[in-house]
């Protein structure tokens, strides 16, 4: 085992961030901010320095209760409005977030450590969600009136399925909420949703920015922590549907929860993304493709590029390739720069986590050719990495770290390297490398994941769908099957006779 001595890192600490515009304290249930039922709260930590940013509300069964009661008064209101009208509010909401970009990317980086490119990135795609959506709720159609018995006419209708509970992650706090507020009110609906408990403020912040747009109780947030108000939400008898961006077990024990009641779940869970890399493909453009997508967000990303499997006649030069694409990483708090690639992880519990990872794979033998390490001063940072000399069938190439850390493994045949990256419980995302047009239809074909890119990765547009197979949960994210998901289907048929 190798492992770099002296690090090539160091973390960019210069340049501040603004103070952040906070949201007003409590929950926001039926169009405006009001007291939790408990005084528990819990701090909201910027991870880039260790200081508590705020306090939110500990939220309690009572006020999932008060929360789902204002959607369930508001559902039938907003369920009769043409797509039109559904429509035109969507654009608004568009419209005040893109007003506020600078204050949301200043608080999303203050509450995540997020670089700027990246904070930017997400208010972007949350803006084009929005608008998305509202051209979506005016397009989507059921089937047409038909007669399929005799003497009888049958019309579908598509509605919506009513509240939604929803449970967002902390890795992309503004974004992922946005994927799921737009379609699910495009299609109709009303919701509540449960923001990470380490990652409120920008969801809090859009529902005061929005709150005169909105009918109250079409969106409500309640926070607090997932064992008390993500499980209260997902076993709800009025809620009739939920869905929720997490991890495996945080979307099993929601799917168990909604069992009771027999309710529909919509899951986008973990990912293990391989990076299939062929001998006769564009080395240096998938080395550079995997530094982008491999880091993106610091790797706290489920679609990241952070299993390499490269045909062993070309894995040297790869090799090689990589380590220096990944020793050119800049990292740094937010402020530091416009040109920062990687933040800090999340919290000190999930950078313990990926150090304890680090650990298990130098106990395991496996080489630590660039990275590896904690890095010094305040903030939760972690060095990028790059693990090589991994053999078939280790953890890494199948534990999800959710962290900077890309792993490599070498393969001697097409076949092989289709098998070998189907072998893992996820089935959200992949890609392939290759400058063969007839590998690049027909290895795609028979990889297991939601999503496959030929020659780059991690590139994703409103109008096509997002989710994954197996463990990565089912439902899909983004698109027209956006909409398909958060509504439901009735059939309608009229005896002629």
């Amino acid at each position: 085992m190798t492992t770099t001595e002296t690090s090539v890192f160091s973390v960019r600490r210069e340049g501040t961030l603004p103070a952040p515009s906070l949201p007003p304290f409590g929950q926001f249930i039926g169009g405006e901010f009001v007291a939790s039922t408990s005084d528990a709260t819990v701090d909201v930590v910027n991870p880039a320095t260790e200081e508590v940013i705020t306090q939110v509300p500990a939220g309690t069964l009572e006020d999932v209760d008060a929360a789902v009661a204002a959607a369930v008064a508001a559902k039938a209101e907003w369920a009769a409005k043409t797509p039109k009208d559904r429509s035109a509010v969507l654009l608004r909401i568009a419209d005040i977030v893109e007003a506020n970009r600078e204050l949301l990317e200043n608080l999303e980086a203050a509450n995540t450590g997020k670089p700027s490119a990246v904070a930017e990135d997400d208010i972007s795609s949350a803006i084009d969600t929005f608008r998305f959506s509202a051209g979506a709720a005016r397009a989507y159609t059921a089937l047409g009136a038909g007669d399929y018995a005799d003497n009888h006419t049958s019309v579908v209708f598509r509605e919506p399925v009513g509240v939604v509970g929803v449970i967002t992650p902390w890795n992309y706090p503004l974004l992922m909420a946005v994927w799921k507020i737009a379609p699910i009110l495009a299609a109709g609906n009303t919701l509540v949703l449960k923001p990470s408990e380490q990652t409120p403020l920008t969801t809090l912040k859009l529902a005061e920015l929005i709150a005169g747009e909105v009918p109250a109780g079409v969106v409500n947030i309640v926070t607090g922590p997932g064992r008390v108000v993500g499980n209260r939400l997902s076993e709800h008898p009025d809620v009739d549907l939920v869905a929720i961006t997490g991890s495996v077990g945080s979307g099993q024990k929601v799917a168990a929860n909604a069992a009771s009641t027999v309710k529909r779940v919509h899951l986008e869970l973990g990912g293990k993304a391989p990076v299939v890399v062929f001998d006769d493909a564009d080395l240096a453009a998938a080395a550079k493709g995997v530094r982008e997508a491999g880091f993106w967000n610091g790797g706290q990303e489920c679609g990241s590029a952070c299993r390499v499997l490269v045909h062993e006649s070309v894995a040297e030069k790869f090799t090689e390739l990589l380590v220096r694409e990944i020793s050119e990483i800049s990292i740094g708090a937010p402020g530091a720069g416009d040109d920062v690639e990687i933040g800090s992880m999340i919290s000190k519990a999930h950078y313990e986590r990926v150090l304890e990872a680090l650990a298990d794979v130098r106990k395991e033998g496996h080489t630590i050719a660039v990275g590896g390490n904690a890095l010094e001063g305040p903030g939760y940072f972690i060095e990028p990495t790059v693990v090589t000399d991994v053999p078939a069938g280790a953890p890494i190439t199948y534990t999800e770290i959710f962290g900077p850390v890309v792993s490599v493994e070498t393969f001697s045949s097409d076949e092989e390297a289709i098998t070998r990256a189907n072998e893992t419980v996820y089935g959200l995302a992949a890609s392939v490398w290759t400058n063969d047009a007839s590998r690049s239809l027909s290895v795609p074909r028979r990889l297991d994941f939601g999503t496959v890119w030929v020659n780059s990765h991690l590139v994703i547009a409103n109008e096509v769908p997002w989710g994954g197979f197996k463990g990565s949960g089912y439902g899909r994210d983004l698109s027209i099957y956006a909409l398909e998901d958060f509504s439901r289907t009735k059939h309608v048929m009229y005896n002629r006779g």
